[in-house]
């Protein structure tokens, strides 16, 4: 049976982050950190999980994890990473997946990446492989020659996403291990966005085909998000029959195996 939260009302500081020291008795709850309510619970987490351990935050949060999956290449040790892993907190993804050299930029993160599984590939087709084995197609987002336009395309409720590096984007190799690449439009004169940027454009667009958003009725045949009749591709637009379907060539060939 779960277990009723205490509100700690009156601990709020107006002035300050977070709560103050609990106020009176402390519960008696194994979720609870005995330091945080002494100290107070200056993270940033949402108000339900204050005071609590990290591995509770984490334990209660895989209990509702979203099957996709966020990978970013990293090469240059690139500062973008840390904002890419706290947005795909605030989705709860699955998991985080650094491609390439195992350490990376933690800064933008804001320890967020404590409450995710983070895992690491030496390279693109090691995560490929990964992948593969758990029958997830790898999505690549790059604005590059023969992208699919993802506002048109009907993500996969399980999948990866994969980033590529501020300035380069997808390596030559992330490209070739990718089951398709989708780009974001842009009508600007910049060439390209941040890997922070896409990130959080591609996830919003996951959460929107998705994700069961509370007090928000589901896309159904009258919404406008219906997944049954995604909007319809410009002229200029190629999609095979494989995209469009949400079948991906790896998927093909594992049934003949």
């Amino acid at each position: 049976m779960e277990k009723s939260i205490p509100d700690p009302i009156g601990t709020v500081d107006q002035d300050a982050v977070g709560v103050g020291p609990w106020p009176g008795p402390w519960p008696q709850d194994p979720r609870y950190d005995p330091q945080l309510l002494r100290d107070g619970d200056r993270r940033n987490v949402v108000d339900q999980y204050r005071y609590w351990t990290v591995e509770a935050i984490r334990a209660d949060l895989d209990t509702r994890r979203h099957p996709v999956h966020v990978a970013v290449e990293n090469w240059v040790h690139d500062l973008n990473i840390g904002s890419v892993v706290r947005t795909a907190n605030a989705v709860n993804v699955a998991g985080v997946h650094i491609v390439g050299r195992r350490r990376w930029n933690r800064r933008g993160a804001m320890v967020t990446d404590r409450y995710l599984h983070v895992h690491h590939h030496p390279d693109a087709e090691e995560l490929h492989a990964w992948a593969r084995e758990r029958g997830l197609p790898v999505l690549g987002i790059d604005n590059l020659p023969g992208s699919v336009p993802l506002e048109n395309h009907q993500l996969p409720e399980s999948c990866v996403l994969l980033f590529g590096q501020e300035g380069p984007g997808l390596s030559e190799q992330a490209r070739e291990n990718c089951d398709a690449v989708l780009s974001i439009a842009q009508f600007g004169s910049t060439r390209s966005l941040n890997a922070a940027a896409a990130a959080a454009i591609a996830l919003h667009r996951w959460v929107c085909l998705h994700a069961r958003i509370p007090d928000c009725p589901p896309p159904g045949p009258d919404g406008p998000l219906d997944p049954a009749r995604p909007p319809a591709a410009p002229a200029a637009c190629q999609y095979s029959t494989a995209l469009t379907s949400g079948e991906y060539p790896f998927q093909v060939a594992n049934k003949d195996e």
